[in-house]
């Protein structure tokens, strides 16, 4: 898979996870939590934000981000995961695999958008395909090298 396509679908990912929510009341604005290892700024993140944009989502009246960055502390994941999941975000997503634990671990009840995951090391110990349809609350976008 090419670099683009894959950053193409981290955004159409995380848009899947907040039209996923669509119960919620139309007009309210979804809150995406992201929990990075690295820190500011970084490619994907920018990346799944111009997606938002692509999709029609714009920051302050669609979406709100709420920012956990680790800073290469991967320790700090799940104190920055918990926090995410206390402030009752609508979706997390999580840009490793060390994060999509971290939110795991946080969280039963908020939906979780991962990548740059690898399809072996998905949460659980699951390939992605099952770990989605086995009703987690989890959604994946593993880059696969053809």
């Amino acid at each position: 898979m090419k670099r683009r396509e894959f950053i193409a679908g981290v955004g159409g990912a995380a848009a899947w996870s907040l039209a996923a929510r669509a119960q919620q009341p139309p007009g309210k604005m979804r809150r995406l939590g992201v929990l990075q290892p690295g820190a500011p700024p970084d490619p994907l993140v920018e990346a799944m934000q111009g997606r938002l944009r692509e999709l029609g989502y714009s920051e302050g009246r669609d979406v709100a981000f709420e920012f956990r960055w680790a800073e290469g502390k991967f320790e700090r994941l799940t104190q920055l995961a918990t926090e995410l999941a206390e402030l009752k975000v609508d979706v997390i997503t999580a840009f490793s695999t060390p994060a999509a634990l971290a939110a795991q671990k946080a969280t039963t009840t908020i939906p979780i958008v991962f990548s740059a995951v690898g399809v072996e090391s998905c949460p659980s110990g699951r390939k992605c395909d099952r770990l989605v349809s086995a009703g987690y609350g989890v959604g994946c976008e593993a880059a696969r090298n053809p």
